[in-house]
This record gives structure tokens, sequence and C-alpha cells, in this order.
């Protein structure tokens, strides 16, 4: 490797683990900023009108000590993010980092002094990754989360959701920006819709661990990141450009395990020719899985067409050691009772999913949430 590229890696390298390091900084600082304010408000149980007005009066000394960042409403987001997470140094995973700022153990922090929050906070282990995400547990601290992270965590609506999220995040290395937008399409409601009580117990102590073809789609699928009008002009060819364009969010929206192969693959057939409009891998089930773009409503015969190329991939392109072949519809509107009726029952080969333009709405998400709440 070249001098210029050895040292731009090291560079890079050093930038990587310093931001990381702020980063936690930043997480454990506001988490006892939460434990100091509880601790204030407790203690001052008797005098209720003081009480009342803590952290207005300490928002106000923070910023003539000219200390920025604190306001009143940053303030009681780190009162609720101690509340909320309150064994968040708890755990083998967490000792390395409580050593190198001097806390207490999990049992007895309660009763820690305000100085817990040690200076040396330029310590070369502080950014080194003390969990890995096969031994994280939500609700303990992991240097691979933000505090902006944390921030949209805060938001979810439930404890269920949080910890998929936080298992999720740290898996796929999402950006706080990546997580907002999966929060906002309702991504744990979309899994959790076809899942009974068993499958949303691991949904939400391990992630999304698709065993089945049935697991790894969602309904609908959500592709607002295209910026497409929905509009009776648009037509299949510029969904698909559009897919293609944005193929990293697009396999981000498809979810773990998808690895693009190649669009519009034509399959000849004694002189005529077909073409399918996506094909990609799945590394985790080990198969093919072939998706035919729709706009409009799915008609029966589009899925006849889409078990054609499945079976030719089944009998011409499947290597010894490929699971069967997936074969995806994606629709703007599909009718479920005729789908039902087209297919075999218990088949494991063809699905069906509707997809969206734009982003689930303030209704949506209340509607899909008081309907998962329903079925647990």
């Amino acid at each position: 490797m070249p001098l210029d590229d050895r040292i731009t890696t090291i560079l890079e390298s050093a930038q990587t683990h310093a931001a990381r390091s702020v980063n936690s900084a930043q997480v454990l600082a506001n988490w006892l900023v939460g434990k100091e304010i509880i601790n204030e408000e407790q203690d001052g149980q008797e005098r209720a009108s003081y009480g009342q007005n803590i952290i207005t009066n300490l928002a106000k000394k923070l910023k003539s000590k000219n200390i920025k960042g604190f306001s009143a409403t940053n303030l009681r987001l780190c009162r609720q993010f101690h509340l909320e997470y309150p064994a968040l140094l708890h755990g083998s995973i967490s000792h390395s980092l409580r050593d190198q700022f001097k806390l207490p153990l999990a049992s007895s922090i309660n009763h820690a002094p305000s100085d817990e929050l040690h200076k040396k906070l330029n310590n070369n282990n502080l950014g080194k990754n003390h969990a890995p995400s096969d031994e994280f547990k939500p609700g303990h601290f992991s240097p691979n989360l933000s505090w902006t992270h944390y921030r949209y965590f805060l938001k979810t609506p439930s404890l269920q959701a949080r910890s998929f999220y936080e298992i999720e995040t740290i898996r796929s290395s999402w950006s706080a920006r990546e997580l907002e937008r999966q929060i906002n399409s309702l991504l744990y409601e979309r899994l959790a819709k076809s899942s009974d009580k068993e499958e949303l117990i691991t949904l939400a102590n391990k992630g999304h661990q698709p065993q089945t073809p049935s697991q790894i789609f969602k309904d609908p699928l959500v592709i607002e990141f295209l910026d497409l009008p929905e509009s009776e002009k648009l037509v299949e060819n510029d969904v698909e450009s559009s897919l293609i364009a944005n193929i990293q969010s697009f396999l981000l929206e498809l979810g773990n395990g998808f690895a693009f192969v190649g669009r519009q693959q034509r399959l000849t057939l004694e002189g005529d020719h077909f073409y399918i409009d996506l094909v990609f891998y799945h590394t985790i089930l080990k198969c093919y899985v072939l998706i035919d773009l729709k706009v409009g409503k799915l008609a029966h015969q589009d899925i006849g067409q889409l078990q054609l190329y499945v079976n030719y991939y089944d009998r011409e392109r499947r290597a010894v050691d490929d699971n069967p072949t997936i074969g995806l519809i994606l629709a703007t509107d599909k009718n479920d009772t005729m789908v039902k009726y087209t297919l075999a029952e218990n088949q494991q080969s063809i699905f069906t999913t509707r997809y969206q333009l734009h982003l689930p709405s303030e209704q949506q998400l209340t509607s899909e949430i008081q309907q998962i709440t329903n079925n647990q």
C-alpha cells in the first residue's frame, strides 16, 4: 500500500476513534445530568414549589456560566433519558467504561456524588467497542450509539420497539438519520403485523432474524426516498430506474441479507423473451429473490408470470447448495383475497406486498400501534 494511503487509513481511523470517544462521553454525561436532576427532585420533595422549578432554574444558571446545549428542554430530555435507561451502565459490557469514568457499581449509582464524571475524557480506550452486537443487551451502553440515536429511541412508542431499534441500529450500523427514517417508516410495526406473540418476543429481544421466506418481506414496503409523485402516469420503468439509482436506500429498506444481482434479467424460451425487473440474492436464506414491479392493482396474471420466473431460476440458475427461489411482486394496490385463492395453500415461493411512495401519516402510525397492541 502506498505511503499516502497508509497515512490516510491511520488518520481516518483516528478520526473515527475520536468521534466515538466524544459520543460516548456525551451519552454518559447526559445520563449523569439526568440522574443529578432526579436526585435533587427527590431531596426537595418537601419543597414543592422549589422542586417544580429545578430544571428552569438550572437552565438559567448553566446559561449564566456560558455552558451551552443545556436548555430547559434538553435538561428534561436528560432526566427522561436516565429514567428510561436506569440500567445503562449495568452488566459486564460496561465495566471498562465505568472504571474509566470512576463510576460506582449500578447498585450504588443513585448515591454517587455529583463529580462521578471524571475529567479524564480523552482516555485512549474510551472509544473502543466493548459491546459487540451479538453480546449487546437493549437498555445497556454501547459506544456505537450516539446521543442523537438515544434521542430517537426515546421517541419510540413502546419498550419492545425501542429494544428492536437499538439492536438493529448496532447490527446494521445505522446512522442517526437512517434510524430516524426507519422509525418514521414504522419498520417495527410493519414487521410485527405479520408476527405471532413468540415472533414478537424474538423481534424485541434479538432484532429481525428471518428464518423463513415469509419473514423477510415487509407489508407495505416504504420507498419514499425515490421522491416520485403518486400519479396515474407513473410506469414501472420509472420506479425501477429510481430504485436502481437509489439502490443503497432500497437495500436498507429491504433489510439484512439482500445482495443486488441485476435488473431486467432476460429469459429466452423458444424465441420468446421475458425480463425480470430486479434480481437479488439473500445471503441468510441462501436463495435468489426475484422482484416484479407493478404500478396499479395486482392481477392474477401477474402472479402466474412471476411463477414462471421462479420455476425457471429453480431449474436453470439455482446451484446445488441454494435454497428454492423466492418471488416477490411489489404493487401499489392488491386484492388479498384474490392472491389467497390464486396461490396454493402454504406455498413458500411467491409473495406479494404493497409499496408506498411516502412515509406513513401520524394517523396510520396510531392505527398500526393500536393494532399491534390489540394483538399482543
